[in-house]
């Protein structure tokens, strides 16, 4: 038998600001670039009721920590919910299982704030919010740690979505948040613009970017959805969190691909392979640079077993018990 640490949603809530889970997750792309095993999401559908259950899995071996996401969309009680297992990567012992709920926005957060800081201009100080959720939220929190941004333009469809959004940020934020109209109010001058949105088709016109800036498209990883234009995708240097996915379930560079515009070729590199330093991101100022960022066990497991580190620190959790396979078999 051997003791896990068990962690509510609630108990990891308040353990890491912003900035700390960017630096973690940055460790972590560090290490696949270098290597570290992960692959992209399972994905299995049902019609009736209608949902989601979906995994990903990476090891950390720097970290010395494995683990991922399995958690279920829909289904009938229309919402989602996040389990996290965490394993050391040395000994293959279960360390911790997180409610992976009050992380999830961070952790994806900070994937994003990771590629704008290795892709984005160093001097970008406008971003542009299409979305207001929970996860434009993350990644507008993480993001702010990167870059100084003077300038926060944000859109939804809805009204007063993207008025409370800018109303919340404006006051937490060292810039100016506006809700703006359009799409493409958001996007037009933009140094920066974030997608994370529910949209099944493109949500601004890739002709509308200026040279110079960086996208992070968050929102969709399903092979008939996309948040970016085959002009998005053409006009960019392409990187996704994992090289494989792009080819999986990346709708807007699969779209682009079927159109014919782009060919495999045109993915220029991982998030992580550009982290460690084995291939460039941004070479000009004027390059458009995208962000794929579909979700991976890399983020997940530098997030969580950060978090894990911090609940023991603290006292966090309780313990429950693991038997190991040689013991259930034997006694």
């Amino acid at each position: 038998m051997t003791d896990t640490l068990f962690l509510t949603s609630a108990a990891v809530s308040d353990l890491a600001t912003p900035d700390a889970y960017v630096d973690a997750v940055r460790d972590g792309y560090r290490e696949r670039g270098h290597g570290a095993p992960a692959q992209p999401r399972s994905k299995f559908l049902r019609s009736d009721p209608e949902g989601m259950f979906t995994s990903y899995a990476a090891i950390l071996p720097e970290t010395g920590a494995m683990g991922g996401y399995m958690y279920s969309a829909g289904f009938g009680a229309t919402d989602a919910w996040f389990m996290t297992p965490l394993f050391d990567a040395d000994s293959g012992e279960p360390l911790a299982l997180l409610d992976g709920a009050s992380m999830n926005p961070f952790k994806t957060g900070a994937a994003g704030a990771v590629a704008v800081d290795e892709l984005a201009r160093d001097d970008a100080e406008t971003v542009g919010i299409i979305g207001t959720g929970p996860q434009a939220r993350g990644q507008l929190k993480t993001t702010a740690t990167v870059r100084e941004f003077t300038d926060v333009r944000v859109y939804s469809p809805t009204a007063e979505s993207r008025e409370d959004f800018a109303a919340e940020f404006d006051e937490t934020l060292d810039a100016t948040v506006r809700a703006v109209d359009s799409s493409e109010a958001a996007v037009s001058g933009a140094d920066v613009v974030v997608t994370a949105t529910t949209a099944s088709d493109p949500v601004f016109d890739g002709d509308a970017l200026d040279p110079g800036t960086h996208v992070t498209a968050m929102g969709q990883y399903s092979r008939d959805a996309r948040e970016l234009d085959t002009t998005t995708i053409e006009r960019a240097t392409y990187v996704p969190d994992l090289r494989e996915r792009a080819t999986v379930d990346a709708g807007s560079f699969l779209a682009a691909l079927d159109a014919g515009v782009v060919t495999e070729d045109h993915v220029h590199a991982e998030l992580g392979e550009v982290v460690a330093g084995t291939e460039p991101g941004r070479t000009s100022e004027d390059e458009i640079t995208v962000f794929d960022s579909g979700g991976t066990g890399i983020e997940t497991v530098a997030a969580a077993y950060m978090l894990y580190e911090r609940a023991r620190e603290a006292g966090r959790g309780t313990t429950i018990s693991f038997a190991s396979a040689s013991e259930a078999l034997t006694g």
